[in-house]
């Protein structure tokens, strides 16, 4: 595609994505979801905040050093710190950027930066070129764009790509622009900055009013040639543009876009689930693109025309998007060199043999328990043996009585620093019994904010996902297990959050970075 047709994706799951809260990553999972991302073609892999904490460093180095299909990026606040931090991280990338911001309207200026207009453009021009001066591929955020004055917005632009900024982003940091709006402030910005053909401009859109997707096509319409956004819709508060909508509107109404994106759309389905599996935020059922009832038909008349004529109710193909039969010819008679295969063939790789072999005993397990084996059953089982390889505390042995007119009672053997725990508790419910009983134990002072249940395929056999999301202190992790039974997958999903919250690890976000 050449520069003027080509619609440039910038996946920020890693790092926007990751700001939602309970959904932090581990570096290897950060890792998995790259891989992913590089098999889906994206352009540009926002890959965290280099100077957000070790963890974050060492994720967007370690993603820079496998990934060589995507261009890899850091996001940096115009501090020097921050924008050395980033350079370090990106710098074994093929091709990696630095993306810096500052924050640009007036209600930011005065009550968070606390600088005056020109102190805030010289900032600007001194990070975007201290940037170049470790990369050729700079990006400039205005933060909280959707609320700056047009005016200050030309200004700062000019001045930014004077000082070497190759791609310019105007972010709609808290959902505030409407489309209309919103295209008319890309297409003046084009018009009226006189240097605006030296760069790509770019639009970050937050969906607090549920117009993320809109407002970025009234964008594309209006000139703008990248769109940043995430798997899923995922990021701070109500969340990001989803790519899988964004880049299916645009490849399924060429006869009003003149672009297209180079997105191999047929991993947008395994990419949803891999980030839902990984992040513990279960996709809607009615999720447009990858929701389990996207290209379903309840209603008589639709089957019937869909039977005649596929299009006359579906304006997509479901396949295109990675919605196809997967249930695996593995089965309980199958041996590691298969299931090995079929990993890779998900973009799932462990690091160790003895990673590898704890995996595969947990899906010999599940095979006696399942007539098939799926796709979203590997990823959980890959998901579940990482995250139980360390911790304070252990599930062992559970026994859970729950019967009409009988109190529910739940009795565990934990593992606590080593060393086996018997504990029961009563409870309203099963679920609620065990989780009163493994609090007898550990009186963690948590609160629970979240509690939720998805199966991770069809079936009554199917594994039954459970999220758990535990506060304490300000701190709010995700905990998830899987398992056939329910009551024992509650139980690891909540001793998994247990350990996190434990593990003493907070992940820093300097300045919120909510671009």
């Amino acid at each position: 595609m050449s520069a003027t047709d080509h619609l440039v994706i910038f996946d920020t799951t890693l790092r926007d994505g990751e700001q939602s809260p309970g959904a932090t990553m581990t570096k290897a999972e950060k890792l998995r979801i790259a891989k992913v991302l590089e098999k889906l073609r994206v352009d540009v892999i926002e890959a965290g905040f280099a100077i957000a904490s070790q963890g974050d460093f060492e994720a967007v180095k370690g993603i820079a050093e496998s990934i060589k299909g995507s261009t890899i990026c850091s996001l940096a606040r115009a501090l020097d710190k921050d924008i050395d931090r980033a350079a370090e991280a990106v710098r074994p990338a093929e091709r990696g950027r630095i993306h810096t911001f500052i924050a640009t309207s007036p209600i930011h200026m005065k009550h968070k930066l606390q600088m005056q207009p020109d102190e805030v453009v010289e900032q600007a021009v001194r990070s975007v070129k201290r940037a170049r001066s470790h990369v050729d591929d700079v990006e400039f955020s205005c933060e909280d764009a959707g609320r700056s004055e047009l005016d200050f917005l030309c200004r700062i632009i000019e001045a930014a790509i004077d000082a070497g900024a190759t791609t310019i982003n105007i972010p709609d940091t808290v959902g505030y622009a409407i489309p209309e709006q919103f295209g008319e402030t890309i297409r003046q910005l084009l018009n009226r900055v006189p240097n605006a053909d030296k760069a790509v401009f770019s639009v970050h859109c937050h969906n607090d009013l549920g117009l993320a997707v809109a407002n970025s096509l009234a964008a594309v319409s209006s000139g703008a040639r990248q769109v940043e956004c995430t798997i899923n819709g995922l990021g701070e508060r109500a969340g990001n543009a989803s790519l899988e909508e964004l880049v299916m509107a645009v490849r399924t109404r060429q006869d009003l876009y003149t672009i297209d994106t180079r997105i191999d759309t047929q991993h947008i389905v395994p990419a949803s689930r891999l980030v839902s599996t990984i992040t513990g935020f279960p996709v809607q059922p009615n999720k447009a693109i990858v929701g389990a009832n996207a290209f379903a038909h309840e209603s008589g008349i639709h089957q019937d025309g869909v039977l005649k004529h596929r299009e006359t109710y579906e304006i997509m193909r479901a396949q295109d998007v990675g919605w196809h039969t997967n249930s695996l010819v593995l089965g309980k008679h199958s041996g590691r060199n298969a299931f090995r295969s079929r990993l890779l063939e998900l973009g799932i790789q462990f690091e160790t043999e003895t990673e590898l072999n704890e995996a595969f005993t947990r899906f010999k397990a599940l095979a006696d328990l399942k007539h098939e084996i799926f796709d979203e059953d590997l990823q959980a089982i890959a998901s579940h043996t990482r995250q139980e390889e360390d911790g304070r505390y252990g599930l062992v042995t559970m026994q859970v009585c729950s019967e009409t007119g009988v109190v529910p009672r739940a009795t565990l053997t934990l593992l606590m620093d080593g060393k086996e725990h018997k504990v029961e508790a009563e409870g309203s419910g099963p679920v609620d019994a065990t989780f009163k009983a493994i609090e007898s134990l550990v009186d963690s002072g948590c609160n629970l904010q979240l509690y939720s249940v998805n199966n991770i395929t069809s079936g009554t056999d199917a594994q039954g996902e459970v999220t758990v999301r535990l506060e304490r202190g300000g701190r709010i992790v995700n905990g998830v297990g899987a398992d056939t039974d329910i009551i024992i997958a509650s139980a690891k999903a909540y001793i998994e959050a247990l350990n996190l919250i434990s593990s003493g690890g907070v992940r820093q976000h300097p300045q919120g970075a909510d671009v």
